[in-house]
C-alpha cells in the first residue's frame, strides 16, 4: 500500500534563474571595477594618496566579497508544504519537550513569560506527550510565583482552548482579538468566565511585582515540577510544567543562554527524556496550535528524517508597525546540546550540526507558527544588533570559521557560503566608515577618487550601484515588501553598519585577545508607551546611548559639509565630471539618513537628538576635517 506524503518541497526555477543571472552579470561588473582600481587608478594617483586609495579599495573589496557570499542565500529558492492529516494516530506520535528561557525579570516581564508558557501548553498535540520547561536564569522569585499561578490558570485555559478550537492560544493575544468574540452562547459564557479569571491572575502578578518580587532572588539551583499532566475535571488533559533555575558560580563561566539550554537538556533527560525539542524565546507565543504537528511532518518522513536535525520556522513578530522604521521584522531570514564560544548559540549550534552531516529544513507556513516581540526603539535595536554581531564575529575569527571549518567538513559549498555571509556581516562596518569619511575628505581637498563621468569606467560604478539597489528592491517586493520597506532597510543597514556592526566587531576582537570578558545583555521587552507611539507612526526615537548616536550624527554632519562644499566646486570650478561620484555619494548618504537631519534640526520633541549630541558631533566632524586635510596635503 502506498504511503501518504507528509511533506513536499517545491523549487522556484524562475526566481532561481533571475537570481543566478544577476549574480553572473554583477560579478563581471565587480571584476571590471577591481581591474580599474588596481591597474588603471593605482598608476595615476600621487604616492601620498596611496593610504587613502588602499582604504577605498579595501572597502570595495569587502563589499564585493560579502555581496558574493550573500548571493548564495537566493541561489536555489524553495517552498515547503506539509500534510498533518497524514500523520500517525496521536498514541503513536513521539513525545516533545518545550524549552523556554528567561534571564531578566525587569527586561522580560513575567506576564509575557507566562503567556508564552500557556501558549506552549495549549498546542494541538497529545498533552500527555508534552512537557514544558521554563529556564529562569534570573532566579527571580516573581517568575517562580508567576509560573505557579500560570499552572492554576492553565487548568482552565487549556481545556477552553481544546473545547472551542481556539487558534490564538496566548491569553493576552486572545482577549485583545476582536474576531474571536463571535460564537455560540456556551462559548461566550465560557469566554467571559475565563477572562475574569485572567484579570484576577494579572492582578495577582501586579501585586507581587509591586511588593518587590521583581528584585527578590532565590539562591542555589532549583528544579520544581509545577504540575504533572493529568485530567482536569474530566474535560481535557494538560501538559506537565517544570521550573528550572540553575546555579551560576561567579568563578566559572556559565555560557549564558547556551548554558541554560544545556541544563534544560540534562533536566529533561531525567524527567521526560523526549526525543524532540521545541525551543521558544520567552516573548514568543504560539500563534498556530498545529505547529508541532507541522514540524513532525518533516521529522517523521522516512525520506529525510534519518539525517534531519531540526525544523526552523521563520521569526515573526506581533508588534511590527506598517512603517517598521527599525527593520524590526528581520525579513532577511537567517538560521533560533548547544554550542558555547558564541552568544549566538543558535547559529553556532546549527552550523556545527551541519558540519557533522546533519540536515535541516526551513518551513514558512502561511499562518506564522510563532510570534515574538520586536524591538520598537533605536536603542534596543542597536544593542540587540551589537550582541548578534559580536557573536557572529567570534565564530568568524575562531577555528570554526565557516569558510575553513565548513569546507573541511565537506558541507555543500552553497550552504557553507550562507553561513559565511552571516559570520562576515558585521564586517560591513569597515566599508561603511571608510566610504562615509574618505571620499568626503578627498572632495573637500579637491582629490577625485572615482572615474570621470565622461569615462567608460564610470558606467561600471553606476551599473554596480543601480544593480545592487534594484536587485534588493526586487527581493523585497517579491517577498511581500514595499518601496518603503526597501528604503527603511537600506537606512537601518547604514545605521547598524556604523554602530552595531562596528561595536560588535570591536567587542569580539577584544574578547578574542583577552581584553574583555564575554557578556550577554537581554533585549528589553518592556514597552515604553511614548517610544512605541513614535514607532507606530514612523518617527525615529533618538533616546539612546551617546555611544550609539554620536557616530551617526558626526558622519551625517561631515557629509552635509562635504555635499555643500562639493556643490560649490561643481558650480564655481566647473569640475562636474571629476567630482560627481563623490558629491552623489554624500547626497545619497544624506537622503538615506534624513531622519537624523530631521532629529537634529527640525524636531524638538522628547525623541529628537539632544543639543549636546549635536554639539559634540559637530566638534568631532570638524576635527576629522582638520586632521584629514593635514594628511591629504
Amino acid at each position: 500500500m502506498e504511503t501518504l506524503p507528509l511533506q513536499k518541497c517545491t523549487e522556484h526555477k524562475f526566481s532561481a534563474t533571475i537570481n543566478r543571472t544577476h549574480t553572473f552579470i554583477h560579478s563581471i561588473a565587480i571584476l571590471f571595477m577591481l581591474y580599474y582600481r588596481l591597474i588603471i587608478n593605482l598608476t595615476t594617483i600621487h604616492i601620498s594618496f596611496v593610504p587613502y586609495w588602499f582604504l577605498i579599495f579595501t572597502s570595495e573589496l569587502i563589499l564585493s566579497f560579502i555581496w558574493l557570499l550573500d548571493s548564495a542565500n537566493t541561489w536555489t529558492p524553495v517552498s515547503r508544504s506539509v500534510f498533518p492529516e497524514n500523520l500517525p494516530p496521536d498514541d503513536q506520535l513521539p513525545a516533545i519537550d518545550v524549552f523556554i528561557c528567561t534571564a531578566d525579570p525587569k527586561k522580560e516581564p513575567a506576564l509575557g513569560v507566562v503567556n508564552t508558557v500557556l501558549s506552549a501548553m495549549a498546542i494541538d498535540y497529545p498533552p500527555e506527550k508534552v512537557t514544558v520547561y521554563l529556564s529562569d536564569d534570573g532566579s527571580s522569585v516573581l517568575t517562580l510565583c508567576a509560573i505557579r499561578e500560570a499552572w492554576k490558570f492553565g487548568e482552565l485555559w487549556i481545556p477552553f482552548c481544546k473545547e472551542f478550537d481556539v487558534k490564538r492560544i496566548s491569553p493576552d493575544v486572545f482577549f485583545q482579538a476582536v474576531d474571536e468574540i463571535n460564537g455560540s452562547k456556551e462559548y461566550l459564557q465560557e469566554r467571559e468566565k475565563i477572562q475574569k479569571e485572567y484579570e484576577v491572575f494579572k492582578e495577582r502578578l501586579k501585586k507581587a511585582q509591586e511588593n518587590g518580587g521583581i528584585e527578590e532572588r532565590h539562591f542555589g539551583p532549583n528544579i520544581e515540577i509545577i504540575g504533572q499532566g493529568g485530567k482536569n475535571n474530566g474535560k481535557a488533559k494538560i501538559p506537565s510544567l517544570v521550573y528550572v533555575s540553575r546555579e551560576k558560580n561567579p568563578s566559572h563561566p556559565h555560557h549564558f543562554k547556551a548554558g541554560a539550554l544545556n541544563v534544560l537538556l540534562r533536566v529533561s533527560g531525567i524527567i521526560s527524556n523526549s526525543p524532540y525539542i521545541l525551543m521558544l524565546d520567552c516573548d514568543m507565543h504560539s500563534n498556530d496550535p498545529s505547529s508541532a504537528r507541522q514540524a513532525m511532518c518533516f521529522h517523521l518522513d522516512p525520506k529525510i528524517s534519518p539525517s534531519l536535525a531540526f525544523v526552523q520556522f521563520p521569526q515573526r513578530f506581533h508588534n511590527i508597525s506598517k512603517k517598521d522604521i527599525y527593520d524590526s521584522a528581520l525579513r532577511a531570514i537567517f538560521v533560533i546540546g548547544f554550542m558555547y564560544r558564541s552568544v549566538v548559540e543558535d547559529y553556532f549550534t546549527s552550523f556545527i550540526l551541519h558540519c557533522k552531516g546533519w540536515k535541516s529544513v526551513f518551513y514558512n507556513p502561511t499562518r506564522p507558527a510563532f510570534l515574538g516581540s520586536a524591538t520598537t526603539n533605536l536603542n534596543d535595536t542597536l544593542v540587540q544588533g551589537t550582541r548578534w554581531s559580536s557573536g557572529l564575529t567570534e565564530v568568524l575569527f575562531s577555528r570554526f570559521c565557516p569558510l575553513i571549518y565548513g569546507l573541511k567538513s565537506r558541507i555543500p559549498l552553497v550552504e557553507c557560503t550562507c553561513y559565511a555571509y552571516l559570520a562576515t556581516q558585521a564586517l560591513y562596518c569597515f566599508p561603511a566608515w571608510f566610504l562615509a569619511i574618505i571620499p568626503q575628505l578627498c572632495l573637500l581637498n579637491g582629490i577625485p577618487i572615482y572615474p570621470k563621468v565622461s569615462s567608460p569606467w564610470f558606467i561600471v560604478y553606476s551599473f554596480l550601484f543601480l544593480s545592487t539597489l534594484s536587485k534588493y528592491l526586487w527581493d523585497v517586493v517579491h517577498s511581500g515588501g514595499t518601496m518603503r520597506t526597501w528604503w527603511n532597510e537600506w537606512r537601518v543597514w547604514m545605521i547598524k553598519s556604523i554602530t552595531a556592526y562596528f561595536y560588535g566587531t570591536l567587542d569580539a576582537i577584544l574578547k578574542l585577545i583577552g581584553f574583555r570578558k564575554a557578556s550577554f545583555l537581554p533585549t528589553n521587552k518592556v514597552v515604553d508607551d511614548e517610544s512605541l507611539k513614535r514607532y507606530q507612526i514612523g518617527i525615529y526615537d533618538f533616546q539612546a546611548s551617546k555611544m550609539l548616536i554620536v557616530p551617526l550624527v558626526t558622519l551625517v554632519i561631515l557629509n552635509m559639509i562635504s555635499f555643500i562644499w562639493g556643490i560649490g566646486k561643481v558650480i564655481f570650478e566647473g569640475r562636474f565630471s571629476d567630482f560627481f561620484g563623490q558629491v552623489f555619494l554624500s547626497f545619497f548618504i544624506l537622503m538615506v539618513n534624513y531622519p537624523i537631519i530631521e532629529g537634529m534640526i527640525l524636531r524638538k520633541d522628547k525623541g529628537s537628538i539632544p543639543l549636546s549630541v549635536t554639539i559634540l558631533s559637530s566638534l568631532l566632524s570638524f576635527s576629522l576635517l582638520f586632521l584629514g586635510s593635514i594628511f591629504l596635503m
